[in-house]
């Protein structure tokens, strides 16, 4: 049987809204100095997702989210984009370790390959997919998890987050867009047609008061 688990982050922005130059930098706070009356603002905080200021809120409840499950990250183990999270939280686990990116300058994947046409990946080849935002990104959202359903081995595991309101990110949108917004049920049923409702987990995080850093 095919087990998978999923996570989806409920990240809330504001709205977006231009002010005149040099307002902004006045109504940003030093950090460090955020109160909750600076929150009641149309304005973000920051527009880099928090990197300005250490690390983006998102990053600290998908990294709660993986050191829960450590267990299902083992043996033979594909991240999208990167393998940070496959070091960071695998550890001995490991007996391969693969990133499955698009071939471009930003990125040094061991397998290059489109997730919606990858089919010079062999199904049945992993024991674990992590996948951290990356599916708000992909268009062709539907081609995607069949997939990552099919290289996934019969007993595996997939490990991932999407966002469910977030502001666009502009880098993301210029090279390969940004697309897509989740709500939990959208993710459950996307993944359950596959994976069957029974083998999909989903769990959403935040509230309000994070939504404006």
């Amino acid at each position: 049987m095919v087990v998978q688990k999923l996570y989806v982050i409920v990240k809330k922005v504001m709205l977006n809204k231009e002010l005149p130059y040099g307002e902004e930098e006045q109504l940003m706070p030093a950090v460090g100095k955020v109160s909750f009356g600076d929150l009641r603002r149309l304005e973000p905080l920051t527009r880099s997702f928090g990197y300005d200021r250490g690390q983006p809120i998102d990053r600290y409840y998908i990294e709660k989210f993986l050191s829960r499950n450590v267990d299902d990250i083992k043996g033979h183990v594909v991240e999208i984009g990167d393998n940070r999270y496959t070091c960071r939280f695998g550890g001995d686990r490991i007996t391969r370790s693969d990133v499955l990116d698009q071939d471009h300058p930003d990125s040094a994947p061991t397998i290059i390959a489109d997730l919606t046409n990858a089919d010079q990946v062999e199904s049945n080849t992993f024991d674990c997919i992590i996948i951290t935002q990356t599916l708000q990104f992909i268009y062709q959202i539907d081609a995607a998890i069949r997939t990552v359903h099919r290289i996934l081995k019969p007993g595996g595991v997939i490990l991932g987050s999407v966002p469910s309101l977030s502001p666009i990110c502009r880098y993301d949108m210029d090279r390969w867009g940004d697309y897509w917004r989740f709500t939990s049920e959208a993710v459950r049923r996307l993944f359950s047609q596959l994976f069957g409702l029974e083998n999909v987990q989903v769990e959403a995080h935040g509230e309000i008061s994070e939504s404006e850093r």
